[in-house]
């Protein structure tokens, strides 16, 4: 039972459920991220490649033809899918690039609130500015304690 109670303790820990709830989050993302690849950004790429559709690009290895990968694969035939590959590529690059926009966004966050923060504070004496961090007031030397 002990064990149970420290696994429960665990799981329901402030990270764990942050990490859960992130990982859930970044998986309904990918798929929003793949959907556009798929269905917004390539349609258009092909087109303009005259026609291309990235998604029946393919090398069939048997050497024998076939009109789309679905046919190639209901046949059992071997392929490599460098079109699928393109896709995922883009995928990723997106993804990648829209992490970096909320990191970036984040960190710019972060620097407006370091910045919020004081980094001096009044001598209790002289009532001059002083950093938050001195023991001794540099204008009238009075000792700070605790201050």
């Amino acid at each position: 039972m002990g064990m149970v109670k420290e696994f429960r303790d665990f799981a329901m820990r402030g990270n764990v459920l942050d990490m859960a709830i992130g990982i859930i989050l970044g998986l309904a993302f990918g798929k929003i991220v793949t959907s556009l690849v798929n269905d917004i950004i390539m349609p258009p790429v092909g087109m303009l490649l005259g026609g291309v559709d990235f998604t029946n690009m393919f090398i069939s290895l048997t050497g024998q033809p076939f009109a789309s990968l679905a046919e190639a694969q209901a046949a059992g035939a071997p392929t490599i899918n460098y079109g699928v590959f393109i896709n995922t590529v883009l995928d990723f690059l997106i993804v990648a690039f829209v992490i970096f926009l909320l990191v970036r966004q984040i960190n710019k966050l972060k620097k407006e609130e370091e910045a919020a923060l004081p980094n001096t504070k009044d001598c209790p004496y002289c009532k001059e500015s002083i950093p938050l961090q001195a023991t001794r007031c540099p204008h009238c030397t009075s000792e700070l304690r605790g201050a």
